[in-house]
């Protein structure tokens, strides 16, 4: 019932599938096996049809708002592009995707642009921080279209939390720059395959953007013991900043929603991840309740 659980996955988020796209998320060869399943499901009553797309419950309103915010998208993606190949410019950044809600085909106002950014073994706090300063400069701290929150290092890459959450977020990111690095990324996890076995990430239309001069120069002066040293000032003032401001948190949940490592920097105070997750398995109870289906849990 893999194919529920994607729909129930999505449903948190009030955007309702395609065919093609749940099939995506499937360990089923041919679509057909997919169509079959959905079939039973509506059958069941568990699910309706409104178009093309499957719906969970009754929330018909899931499809409208689905394809407003497909069209804003459209618009969005063009400004993340060129925001991508700015952040590549920076020192010491090796890689940047477009994560989110954006990287899943929608955007609405209350959207932010992310980006998730693989940088230079033992730079990351430096690299950071001058994206930090770019934003804090000169777009006035708006994190609207310029939202750097995941960081790390290539020489670093597998992503430790490994749920139905992560899998989902590394599966629909949209790699922009870095296909080297971005090729090391998806083989140090391929743990995703786990969860989404048909998943083949598309890295042939990946661009590399040339440095600036001043980059280069920056990148010089602090590939030195001076910059080592830099960079671990750097993180220990921001977990200091981050534990000041964000002490209401269990050491648990902050250890995962802001990872402050060397080589992984993670600012995710709401911890979506957790919600997720925690909201997927209240839904996985709910549908058990009422139709007696069984589905395993998710860990966070």
């Amino acid at each position: 019932m893999e194919t529920l659980k994607t729909i129930l996955y999505f449903s948190i988020f009030r955007y309702p599938l395609k065919i093609e796209e749940i099939h995506s998320y499937t360990n089923y060869v041919n679509i057909s096996e997919t169509e079959k399943e959905l079939q039973h499901l509506m059958d069941e009553k568990i699910l309706i049809k409104v178009d093309e797309f499957y719906v969970y419950g009754s929330d018909l309103d899931s499809v409208i708002k689905r394809l407003r915010g497909n069209l804003h998208a459209k618009k969005a993606l063009t400004k993340a592009n060129q925001r991508a190949k700015l952040i590549a410019k920076f020192p010491y950044v090796e890689a940047v995707g477009i994560s989110g809600s954006l990287s899943k085909d929608y955007y609405d106002n209350e959207s932010d642009i992310d980006f998730f950014v693989i940088t230079k073994p033992n730079k990351l706090w430096i690299c950071r921080t001058l994206l930090m300063l770019y934003k804090k400069i000169f777009l006035l701290n708006s994190r609207k279209y310029f939202c750097v929150n995941y960081f790390v290092s290539s020489n670093q890459m597998e992503i430790q939390e490994k749920n139905r959450f992560t899998a989902t977020e590394l599966k629909t990111l949209i790699p922009i720059h870095g296909k080297t690095v971005f090729e090391q990324f998806y083989q140090s996890n391929k743990w995703v395959n786990d969860y989404f076995s048909k998943f083949e990430p598309q890295i042939e239309t990946i661009q590399n953007t040339k440095k600036t001069s001043l980059s280069r120069l920056i990148e010089f002066a602090f590939d030195t013991k001076f910059g080592t040293i830099t960079d671990s000032a750097f993180k220990v003032i921001t977990l200091k900043k981050w534990k000041s401001k964000f002490h209401y948190m269990n050491e648990e949940d902050f250890k995962i929603a802001l990872k402050t490592t060397k080589s992984v920097s993670k600012h995710h105070p709401s911890n979506f991840q957790k919600k997720v997750i925690l909201s997927l398995n209240t839904k996985l109870e709910e549908v058990q309740s009422k139709y007696n289906v069984v589905l395993q849990r998710e860990h966070v």
